[in-house]
């Protein structure tokens, strides 16, 4: 996956390659719950692994407009933006949350 540069997105492009990226780790971080109900811990950790390659993609994006801004080049917040944000902090949460539960889980199977 190639590294997005800003300076070649518009604001909505970079809204919605946040948006993707998220989107995926969202739905990568659900598979690993349901393939460890199925037993298939291998692939748990192969999925988390996937989710995560998704959201440093959306980190490395958002770090650059923390730079920019740190910079004095100021951002405008759209709703579009807030959007992707959302979406990217709330798999941020889902993220460390399946990885404190698998271990518990795990635990009670004993």
């Amino acid at each position: 996956m190639s590294e997005m540069k800003l300076e070649e997105l518009t604001e909505e492009q970079v809204c919605f390659q946040m948006i993707l990226h998220s989107g995926n780790a969202r739905s990568k971080i659900l598979q690993a719950l349901r393939l460890y109900r199925e037993g298939e811990m291998e692939k748990v950790n192969e999925m988390l692994a996937d989710a995560e390659e998704d959201l440093s993609q959306v980190h490395k994006v958002h770090f650059q407009l923390v730079q920019q801004e740190a910079a004095g080049r100021q951002q405008e917040l759209s709703l579009l933006f807030l959007h992707a944000e959302d979406h990217f902090m709330s798999t941020m949460t889902m993220k460390e949350m399946v990885k404190e539960l698998i271990p518990i889980f795990q635990g009670l199977k004993g």
